[in-house]
């Protein structure tokens, strides 16, 4: 545990005092002095009575988000960098006594009021703030902007020195000391309900919000034209957080900027009051992995990428493991998905949806921050295994799905149930647990080369059964839904013997059609079916100047080669009862042959003919042999023998 400063903190503010006097008789009255409390590699929660002591002496807290968020400051901001530094020591604090004062124009968007006016860049640089979305502005939540892109800023610079400017204005929020600003406007004319007047802003750091520009802004930190350019500014009053949010939301929706980690924590603060269910169930995912990955006493702290807080983890499959594991109930705008509440950790009895969100993000994270903790302690001398297969992105996925899994297993057998304690939740799943570390450390080659090989979107499933797996081979009574499933997709046994059941149907399909074809049409069947010919045609050229180009040679493809299961389903219903004039009493026609009755009523020809779009999707699984997540489960190989069988084939 972090030793106690309650003593030391409890004096400091009388040994400050005594400080500032020394200073004042070294250097002079009047400049602005900020005592810092730096830590390294110590857990103190800024929650915590210690920090709170610290924060009351007006002093700052400097811990480790800090150092890396002012690194990252330096890198992204180079000489610009002192600009968001100052603003974050001296918040709120006045540079000088003399307000700002500029022509405005005053107006209303959205019933919102705003001013629009022009001002220096060095002005901008020191009243402005950007709420970067880092571990260390955390107690100004919600937080959303990136962290500039350097190349990016550089070139800025270089464009304003050649002479360059930005025609667009910045987008700015004056925070709570807003109330302080005042507009002295002239009479509305007639034509308009905006009007002219001067804007007295005080002159603070970190007084505005940078909503929108800030490139624009930070460009010009380096720039000779920092004093003598202005810049047209929309400037909004007193904006609540979550509008702050909202309005840079919508103006960069359509912008790559926004990075899929930042929209995902930023969920929290946008839809943790919404009115719809699943948007709360967002919030309620973006939550709880912003405080698994922002506790400095858990297991995860600083390894989750977390806004502009890069780390090895990135924060997605956190959200999709967390949406699919049953931990937490899934919803539509107004309720809950039938069955997804009973074995998750949600009370979705409780209407009081704050106080259940807040009880269950502290059950999760509980809950998991105690089974990684588990897998550091069992692992702690092996960490390639830990770092491969539990700190990975891909072992993050499998590893929270699985935690849900065994906890709904659990619930299912009353052993655990919403209101169970994190210490008994675990100890009902920690043989698992052991169960599947146990296995890791002598994972079988191929079981290890599927895992390590396997990436893109497949990967996260692949992983996840096979950690369920692992647990099954230990727990044989854990078999969850899907699992047998999807290990007979990955069995070549029954692949094999799916493919080579639905190749002889597709083969014998062929033949009797363009059998049935011939005996209709004698030598014109072809022209008969003009439209599939041509398709078919189009097809072998298609593939013959593919293998050309393949350095595959020339190599003439029949047209007759490029049939497809839609195209014998298109003449089995055009040509459906058809038969010669002189066909005999057991002449088979498409219909008699290829009625198949498969339990779903047997009555018009789309019942008739229901088996053989089961068999085209059918197909697609067996065609795609290299992708491991298609394949046959054993009950459609079953499907396929009896199609086989009613087609009287051997």
């Amino acid at each position: 545990p972090p030793p106690s400063f309650k003593t030391e903190f409890e004096a400091l503010r009388q040994r400050l005092d005594g400080y500032s006097k020394s200073l004042e008789q070294l250097f002079g009255k009047g400049r602005k002095i900020k005592y810092i409390f730096a830590t390294r590699n110590l857990r103190l929660s800024r929650e915590g009575a210690d920090i709170q002591r610290l924060l009351d002496t007006n002093s700052f807290f400097y811990n480790d988000n800090t150092f890396d968020y002012v690194n990252g400051l330096i890198r992204a901001y180079k000489e610009a960098a002192h600009y968001q530094f100052l603003g974050m020591l001296f918040k709120g604090q006045t540079i000088n006594k003399d307000p700002i004062e500029v022509p405005a124009l005053e107006g209303k968007m959205g019933n919102k009021k705003y001013y629009m006016f022009s001002l220096e860049p060095k002005l901008l640089l020191k009243m402005g703030f950007v709420l970067h979305r880092t571990r260390a502005n955390e107690a100004e939540m919600p937080t959303y902007q990136r962290l500039l892109v350097p190349s990016r800023l550089t070139g800025i610079g270089k464009f304003i020195d050649g002479g360059g400017f930005f025609p667009n204005s910045i987008v700015l929020n004056f925070n709570e000391q807003g109330n302080q600003i005042r507009f002295e406007g002239q009479p509305r004319t007639k034509d308009s309900r905006s009007r002219s007047g001067t804007l007295k802003i005080p002159n603070c750091y970190a007084i505005a919000y940078i909503i929108d520009g800030q490139h624009r802004v930070y460009g010009y930190a380096r720039s000779g034209y920092k004093d003598t350019n202005t810049i047209p500014v929309v400037a909004f009053v007193g904006l609540e957080s979550t509008e702050q949010l909202e309005m840079f939301m919508d103006i960069n929706q359509n912008q790559k900027a926004v990075s899929p980690t930042l929209r995902i924590t930023l969920e929290e603060d946008l839809y943790w009051n919404s009115p719809r269910l699943d948007s709360r169930m967002k919030a309620l995912r973006s939550s709880i992995i912003r405080k698994l990955g922002g506790d400095a006493t858990g297991p995860l702290f600083g390894m989750i990428s977390l806004g502009e807080d890069k780390a090895d983890l990135t924060a997605k499959p956190f959200a999709d493991s967390l949406l699919r594991s049953g931990l937490l109930p899934e919803a539509t705008r107004t309720k809950f998905k039938e069955g997804t509440g009973r074995t998750s950790l949600y009370n979705t009895n409780n209407h009081e949806h704050i106080k259940e969100m807040e009880s269950t993000r502290r059950r999760v994270v509980d809950f998991v921050n105690q089974c990684y903790q588990f897998a550091e302690t069992n692992c702690s001398d092996k960490h390639d295994l830990l770092r491969t297969y539990i700190l990975s992105n891909r072992g993050t996925y499998a590893f929270i799905s699985l935690l849900g899994s065994l906890n709904t297993y659990e619930t299912g057998k009353g052993n655990v149930a919403v209101g169970t304690t994190t210490e008994e939740r675990f100890s009902v799943v920690e043989k698992y647990l052991h169960a599947l570390f146990v296995a890791l450390e002598d994972i079988a080659p191929e079981l290890e080369q599927l895992l390590t090989g396997k990436l893109g979107s497949g990967a996260e499933t692949t992983w996840f059964r096979s950690f369920q797996g692992l647990v099954n081979e230990r727990f044989a009574d854990y078999e969850p839904p899907g699992l047998t499933d999807w290990r007979e997709r990955q069995d070549k046994a029954i692949q094999n013997e799916g493919r080579e059941v639905g190749t002889a149907i597709e083969r014998h399909m062929k033949g009797f059609i363009i059998k049935t074809l011939k005996a209709l049409f004698d030598e014109n069947w072809d022209i008969e079916i003009g439209a599939i010919k041509r398709q078919c045609q189009n097809r072998a050229e298609e593939q013959m100047e593919k293998n050309y180009k393949e350095d595959l040679g020339r190599h003439e493809i029949p047209w007759t080669d490029q049939f497809g299961l839609s195209d014998y389903k298109s003449i089995i219903e055009k040509y459906w009862g058809k038969a010669p004039e002189d066909a005999a009493d057991d002449y088979q026609t498409l219909e008699r042959h290829f009625s198949i009755d498969i339990g779903h009523g047997f009555n018009s020809k789309a019942e008739r003919l229901r088996w053989l779009s089961k068999f085209i999707s059918l197909r697609n699984l067996w065609a795609h042999e290299g992708t491991k997540e298609k394949g046959l489960n054993r009950e459609e190989v079953e499907f396929l023998k009896r199609i086989h069988e009613n087609l009287g084939l051997e």
